[in-house]
């Protein structure tokens, strides 16, 4: 449907005759005339009926025009959104991330984000860091924290992950400045559900250390196992992109044969799929915030380095 002829429908509609709608749309009498004749035909139906030197809506026309006018909204807001678009200053940006990344990193990041860049729109899927791999891969989200060892994935380095162990200041660990995972061996453990990079990690090193898990817990929030490792309910195990530092407790990096048990993680995109021109400045911004600010820096600096990979 031409949306000419829905512009000269309102136009005189409004304008309550040709004439002036004439003026107002900037085009000839006859050609307002010819495209209300032409709409007319093309709905066969009779909008207006004439009264004097007048015209009046008919019955069909007063139901059409709150539609008419719904529909040049809904076009001239599309219009409105691709300038937007090709001008880089706004989009949808769907990013997937853990619930520390969210809240340790994100939730500062996005509050300078909104007042430099009001038209760009950010939905947060929240999952775990491997789960979150597949959901890139499937095209659920755009961006994703992920961990960099992740293969066929686009990505920006942003910081080391360490697994630690988080117990109560009382615990005899507490006075350690690093926990081999073989010492780990009979303790009551508080896990993150599998899905989650650092369970993964952790899990693999103890199969290497031959190490079988007492799991008293299995959750999918942080904050829980956090919050019970704090209480004494058993050792938390947690990555070290921790938000907040446990209250009462103490988080000490887990080692294997003394070398850190983590990965690097990265903000990833499937390099398959085409990115919108405006994410380009999103990622630049977002990684130089996660970089200079990395949570856990404090066990960033007491664990041994982890080798940062180099990305395809």
């Amino acid at each position: 449907m031409d949306l000419q002829r829905l512009r000269a429908f309102v136009a005189v509609s409004e304008a309550g005759g040709v004439g002036r709608a004439s003026v107002r749309l900037n085009l000839s009498q006859p050609a307002v005339t010819r495209q209300i004749q032409s709409l007319q035909t093309e709905l066969d139906v009779l909008l207006f009926e004439r009264v004097g030197r007048t015209v009046r809506l008919t019955a069909e026309g007063e139901d059409l025009l709150e539609r008419a006018r719904r529909i040049l909204g809904d076009a001239d807001a599309l219009i409105e959104r691709a300038r937007v678009l090709k001008g880089g200053s706004g989009g949808l940006i769907r990013i997937g991330a853990t619930p520390p990344m969210i809240e340790a990193v994100l939730v500062r990041f996005l509050a300078g984000q909104r007042r430099q860049n009001p038209g760009l729109q950010i939905e947060i899927i929240e999952d775990g860091g491997a789960s979150l791999v597949s959901r890139l891969r499937a095209g659920d989200v755009d961006l994703a924290y992920v961990p960099a060892a992740a293969s066929r994935l686009a990505g920006r380095l942003l910081y080391p992950v360490h697994v630690v162990a988080v117990v109560p200041n009382v615990h005899p660990f507490a006075r350690n400045r690093l926990i081999e995972v073989a010492e780990l061996a009979g303790e009551p453990l508080l896990v993150l559900r599998r899905g989650f990079g650092s369970r993964a990690w952790f899990d693999r090193a103890c199969e290497r250390a031959d190490v079988r898990a007492d799991l008293r817990l299995e959750s999918s929030s942080h904050s829980v196992v956090l919050g019970l490792a704090s209480a004494g309910y058993g050792i938390g195990i947690l990555p070290s992109g921790l938000p907040r530092a446990p209250r009462g407790a103490r988080a000490i990096p887990i080692v294997a044969d003394g070398c850190s048990i983590g990965q690097w993680t990265m903000l990833a995109w499937d390099a398959r799929r085409q990115l919108p021109g405006y994410a380009a400045s999103f990622i630049d911004d977002l990684v130089r915030f996660a970089r200079s600010a990395p949570p856990g820096r404090a066990i960033l600096r007491a664990a041994p380095a982890i080798p940062a990979p180099v990305l395809g």
